[in-house]
């Protein structure tokens, strides 16, 4: 297990995951929800769906109102079981504990592979492993999601950080080290953001078309289509 998965299955899993919702500011809410209503605009009830960190389930939701099918992975157990509760009563889904970066799902299983809310950052991968990985699992066709944070978010996404430090969900945030676009906690917790250049680098000579598009002034999408 890497010092990022301890990180998340001790500090930012489960109950105490859900809690860094609850306490975004309306912002920050108008943001999580442009960024689903960008990725539901692109599924239909044929598509089999793939939610990457799925979290608490938090997304599972919305996906399965136009998805046919929806599988959520997470390699923590605590958020896994948060998921389970917090899903009960829906249909049309699975949850797997599963590495992001090597998945044993076969290769060209999903139509659609969702990674939002600044994800790619969040694993303990490295970003162009998780693209190659993404869309190796990706059917012909099919897309591969990826959001990071819009440069112009900044100050919003800062304001949520410390909201979450104050009540104790990270660690202190570290003033002198935490600059644009890159958030550090004194615990070692550490959130980058990619801009449209790193998006490109880390897509080049991939097997897909490549978008990038900002949404809501909040999130900077990638998304591959596969070939």
């Amino acid at each position: 297990m890497t010092l990022r998965t301890k990180y998340y299955e001790a500090k930012l899993s489960g109950r105490r995951l859900m809690e860094v919702y609850e306490i975004a500011p309306p912002r920050v809410r108008q943001y999580l929800k442009a960024e689903t209503e960008f990725v539901l605009d692109r599924l239909s009830p044929e598509t089999t769906a793939l939610d990457l960190g799925c979290g608490y389930g938090r997304i599972i939701p919305d996906l399965l109102k136009k998805a046919g099918r929806v599988v959520g992975i997470d390699s923590s157990w605590g958020s896994l079981i948060a998921a389970r509760a917090y899903l009960h009563g829906f249909q049309g889904f699975r949850l797997l504990a599963m590495d992001a970066g090597r998945m044993g799902f076969s290769a060209a299983s999903f139509d659609a592979v969702i990674c939002i809310q600044n994800g790619v950052s969040a694993f303990k991968v490295e970003p162009r492993t998780l693209f190659e990985e993404a869309l190796r699992v990706t059917r012909r066709n099919g897309i591969a999601l990826f959001s990071t944070y819009a440069d112009s978010f900044w100050e919003h996404r800062l304001e949520w950080f410390r909201s979450q430090a104050a009540s104790g969900l990270v660690g202190e945030i570290d003033e002198e080290q935490t600059r644009r676009g890159e958030i550090v906690c004194r615990d070692g917790f550490r959130a980058t953001t990619f801009t449209p250049e790193d998006f490109r680098r880390l897509t080049h000579g991939l097997p897909a078309e490549v978008t990038i598009q900002e949404v809501d002034g909040s999130s900077l999408f990638c998304l591959m289509r596969r070939h």
